[in-house]
């Protein structure tokens, strides 16, 4: 790349100081940008053809190297990429700056694949041809599937095998505000879902898969503090209905941990009651403890080469952080959580029997037990907010 403007470069040898030298690209910073399964990605050009990736500051040799890293945080089973196909320079995708510097310093250049098996120059890194799901995603496109007569044999039989395990529970599609009841909300199983299809109900159950079923290793770590788990867990036992809200924490880019250090439960309504307490029940029978148990899991998004399959909830390990204290912001949180469900109708009366020997204010507190910090100068207060509910 260093050569003479005569030499013949094949594509792969025209990196990012070949096009600013020759003054197709300038640098300059948030002029770079990756767009791959609904993230966005931006990152500054430098003078010696560097990227350097504005989120974190971290510095790339190539474009090859930075989509493969941001790829892999969002769907850790990509393994490399065409990076001149995925970055793009003031919204150009940078392959086509490439095609431009050919047509001007080498017309009679043979033409080559865009992503050849070829040696690598620069600090490229050997790549793969790129999948451009994420391209059909923000145009509108949809992908061709895989034809089905491309399976080999032994996956056509496991997933008749599976097939043959669970089928999937049909539901019962009544008018807005029906109970869903009519028929058991029984989970399926991951393998029974076949590529999207719109026929299906959105509410369909699934249930998640563990890592090493799959033969792999969780791609990052969770962490959660004590209160978090606390207030949520709290609002869950205030009503019969569905509850939601978001949880906010801190992202490691270099441990790859995530820190879930505040809950937001939302005072809110659900507009269907009804039919959100089919799909997700506060008291939950199947659990025979009075402690509640939480599930986290995360979607990991279908292969690239099977980009209208669903993607798969993996169950994942979190590891808690016990706090020292409650904060005040846990404790005001309660409070306007229990002013807000008061008076409403499907309020959980807490002086009822839940067991033959426990109300359900003996189940909240006992399920709290465990999430409470050690530190006793805030359990009056915790008492008094009891005591609201009685």
């Amino acid at each position: 790349a260093g050569g003479t403007r005569g030499a013949v470069l094949t594509r792969r040898g025209i990196t990012l100081r070949v096009l600013l030298r020759d003054g197709l690209l300038e640098p300059a910073r948030g002029v770079l940008s990756i767009y791959y399964l609904g993230k966005k990605f931006v990152g500054d050009l430098g003078a010696d053809g560097t990227i350097t990736w504005q989120e974190t500051g971290q510095v790339f040799n190539s474009p090859s190297a930075w989509a493969s890293h941001c790829k892999r945080l969002v769907n850790p089973a990509k393994k490399s990429g065409c990076g001149w196909a995925s970055v793009r320079y003031k919204g150009q995708k940078l392959d086509q700056y490439k095609a431009a510097w050919l047509r001007k310093h080498q017309p009679n250049a043979p033409p080559a694949e865009e992503c050849p098996q070829s040696l690598a120059s620069e600090g490229e890194e050997e790549e793969m041809p790129e999948e451009e799901e994420e391209e059909a995603t923000r145009e509108g496109r949809v992908p061709v599937p895989e034809p089905a007569a491309a399976k080999k044999p032994e996956e056509r039989n496991k997933k008749q095998q599976c097939k043959s395990l669970v089928e999937p529970v049909g539901m019962d599609h009544g008018p807005p505000g029906k109970r869903l009841e009519s028929k058991p909300w029984v989970p399926v199983r991951y393998c029974t879902l076949g590529t999207r299809d719109t026929a299906r109900n959105p509410q369909t159950l699934v249930e998640v898969t563990s890592f090493a079923a799959i033969n792999k290793f969780q791609p990052f770590n969770v962490a959660i503090s004590s209160n978090v788990l606390l207030l949520l867990d709290f609002h869950s036992h205030l009503t019969r209905s569905e509850v939601v809200g978001y949880l906010g924490g801190r992202w490691d880019t270099n441990t790859q941990l995530l820190t879930v250090l505040r809950a937001f439960p939302c005072r809110t309504r659900l507009g269907d009651a009804e039919a959100a307490s089919a799909v997700e029940e506060p008291y939950y029978p199947g659990n025979p403890g009075v402690e509640s148990k939480i599930a986290p899991f995360w979607v990991m998004p279908p292969p690239e080469q099977r980009p209208n399959d669903y993607g798969i909830p993996m169950d994942v390990e979190v590891a808690y952080i016990q706090d020292s204290f409650l904060t005040n912001d846990v404790l005001q949180e309660m409070t306007l959580l229990v002013d807000f469900y008061k008076g409403a109708p499907d309020l959980v009366k807490f002086q009822e029997l839940w067991s033959q020997d426990q109300t359900y204010l003996d189940k909240l507190k006992g399920s709290l037990v465990s999430r409470t910090p050690k530190d006793q100068s805030f359990t009056h207060i915790l008492e008094q907010i009891y005591s609201l509910l009685k």
